[in-house]
C-alpha cells in the first residue's frame, strides 16, 4: 500500500483550511485518512503551520511520500523551528 503525506482541504468557499494527512494513494484528497499529523492555515497572517513531528517522521522513515505541497511545508516548518 503507498502513503502519501497530503493536503486534506476544509473551510469555506475562498477561506481554505487545510489538515496535513498521511493517506492512501488512491484514496479521494478529501476521503479516507490514515492519519492526521499536522494543520496549515494559509489565511492567518502569517501563514499558521503545525505539525506533529514525532509522527511525521515515523510515516516518512516507513516509506510515506510528501506532495510537493507538504514538502516545501515541511522545510518551511523546519527552518522555523531551528531559528528558535
Amino acid at each position: 500500500m503507498a502513503v502519501h503525506i497530503r493536503l486534506q482541504r476544509f473551510g469555506a468557499k475562498k477561506r481554505p483550511y487545510y489538515r496535513v494527512v498521511a493517506a492512501n494513494a488512491r484514496a479521494k484528497r478529501d476521503g479516507r485518512f490514515l492519519e492526521q499529523i499536522g494543520t496549515y492555515d494559509p489565511m492567518a497572517n502569517p501563514a499558521q503551520l503545525s505539525f506533529k513531528s514525532e509522527r511525521v517522521e515515523y510515516w516518512l522513515s516507513v516509506g510515506a511520500q510528501p506532495s510537493a505541497t507538504v514538502a516545501s511545508l515541511l522545510r518551511k516548518f523546519n527552518k522555523q523551528n531551528e531559528t528558535k
